[in-house]
């Protein structure tokens, strides 16, 4: 669709033409590849969960097994996103994302053929390392691909979109993998999705003007931001299960904390000495993005959005499961409601960012969420499915409606030859933040007596961390309204 901005008169023919220049169609064939390398990293963080029980009995998996070959994929995922982003904006985007898809590819066919737990673990981490790759590469191609900022936005819908029914049709997917063949089906459907997101790409995706890169790689950086991401998650990722108070939780924080603090300092002195010496070593993150009020303020919202509504998402998923006896396939349709809300969110998204920006519709789904979330309080063991379905539309039509401004606010805050990291320090902090959630909300649910007494404590904090959202996604809108007007 076309649209103009002013028109006027033609004196020799009493005509009235447009002055303004057309606005870009939107491209979808390459929209399609980026969005498939996308669904494909969020289908296989909720697929696998429902084959579990599977995997156990094929394989003979014990619990800690069990528990790598689900959070291993995030963990990996989160610890290499920032090396991703900066070798993406140093060695092409595009080539990154192709590379990305064929190792997540390859690692699928892995877990597809894996005769053992160990292999099998070993799967799931490389796969980790391919989206890692490829989901700063896509979000940088997208900046790059549609540079108009309407067009952009409604790109970053469909993408988003996609992805949001990716993650809520896994469980229901797997399932029915599941009980038509087996377990290993769920990997083996990633090859073909793979193998055309690739094909498209080679041949509908262009590779963005090269930028030469300012100084040599800094090793010490990525060795201390792997270490410090992939400690910390892991964490985080095992107190869900271990408890807070854990050795192995206690020291694989304490281990995070320290590499992550080297590495501020490492990328702090890094960015001052180039000031000085240009040709010198380019640090793989620029401490002075987060001087820019907009693009902090929006980092963490990604965090506390996914705090918020991915540790609740776990606790209603286990509130349907306990306390209502649903099994594995009837507790992912009850959760359509709230997952698959990227249906609404994408087009109203996308009609609200054109006009306004990403700010406005990133308000509105924060405080749109935190009254959804205090829905919740109305669950108890008995209650009719009817009376939860505001709680869970609101949620999900919150959560996906501020993820997908983020999303674009985050571009539009950080430099054009920064697209990969940004999109990746904002895919870290929303990883970190649905770590978080999940250990956080699961320890108080255990520390409560009841599920539903944890389930509320939570939902008020959920509530909360999108309150505060909201606060910051006004302050994010002021300062990048000073921004655009100096």
């Amino acid at each position: 669709m076309t649209t103009t901005t002013g028109s006027a008169t033609d004196p020799r023919q009493g005509a009235v033409v447009n002055t303004a220049p057309e606005r870009p169609p939107l491209q979808l064939v390459p929209l399609i590849a980026l969005s498939l390398g996308y669904f494909l990293v969020m289908l296989d963080v909720t697929v696998v969960t429902v084959a579990v029980p599977d995997i156990r009995e094929s394989l003979g998996a014990g619990t800690a097994s069990l528990q790598w070959i689900v959070d291993g994929y995030s963990t990996v995922f989160a610890g290499l996103l920032l090396l991703g982003g900066g070798l993406g904006d140093r060695l092409g985007h595009r080539r990154m994302f192709l590379w990305g898809l064929a190792v997540f590819t390859l690692a699928s066919i892995g877990c597809g053929l894996a005769s053992s737990t160990a292999v099998l673990v070993a799967g799931r981490l490389v796969q980790g390392a391919g989206a890692a790759f490829l989901v700063p590469a896509s979000l940088a191609l997208l900046q790059a691909t549609y540079p108009d900022r309407a067009v952009r936005a409604r790109a970053i819908a469909i993408w988003g979109a996609v992805a949001s029914i990716a993650f809520g049709a896994g469980p229901v997917v797997g399932g029915l993998l599941i009980s038509g063949l087996d377990w290993r089906a769920v990997f083996w459907l990633n090859l073909p999705v793979g193998a055309l997101a690739v094909l498209l790409t080679l041949r509908h995706v262009p590779a963005p003007a090269a930028r030469p890169a300012a100084g040599r790689m800094d090793p010490a950086g990525q060795i201390l931001g792997v270490l410090g991401l992939v400690a910390l998650a892991g964490a985080l990722n095992e107190a869900g299960s271990q408890g807070w108070t854990s050795p192995t939780v206690l020291s694989a924080a304490a281990v995070g904390v320290i590499a992550l603090a080297a590495f501020i300092v490492v990328e702090t002195r890094l960015e001052t000495g180039l000031t000085r010496n240009p040709d010198g070593r380019r640090p793989l993150l620029r401490p002075s993005l987060f001087r820019r009020g907009a693009f902090s303020a929006t980092a963490l919202v990604g965090l506390l959005i996914s705090l918020g509504y991915y540790g609740m998402l776990f606790l209603s998923t286990l509130y349907f499961q306990q306390e209502r006896g649903y099994d594995a396939l009837r507790t992912g349709l009850a959760l359509l409601p709230s997952v698959c809300m990227g249906l609404i969110a994408a087009p109203v998204f996308s009609r609200i960012a054109a006009r306004t920006g990403p700010y406005v519709p990133m308000i509105c789904g924060l405080f749109l969420g935190s009254a959804g979330f205090l829905g919740w309080l109305l669950a108890a063991s008995d209650t009719a499915y009817p009376v939860l379905l505001f709680a869970l539309v609101a949620t999900g039509l919150g959560q996906t409606m501020t993820a997908l401004s983020s999303t674009a606010a985050i571009i539009e805050s950080a430099p054009a030859d920064g697209a990969g990291v940004a999109s990746a320090v904002f895919n870290v902090s929303r990883q970190v933040g649905s770590a978080v959630g999940v250990a956080l909300f699961g320890t108080l649910t255990a520390t409560a007596g009841h599920l539903t007494d944890g389930l509320h404590i939570s939902a008020v904090i959920a509530a909360g961390a999108f309150l505060t959202g909201g606060v910051l996604a006004l302050f994010a809108r002021r300062k990048n309204a000073a921004l655009r007007s100096s």
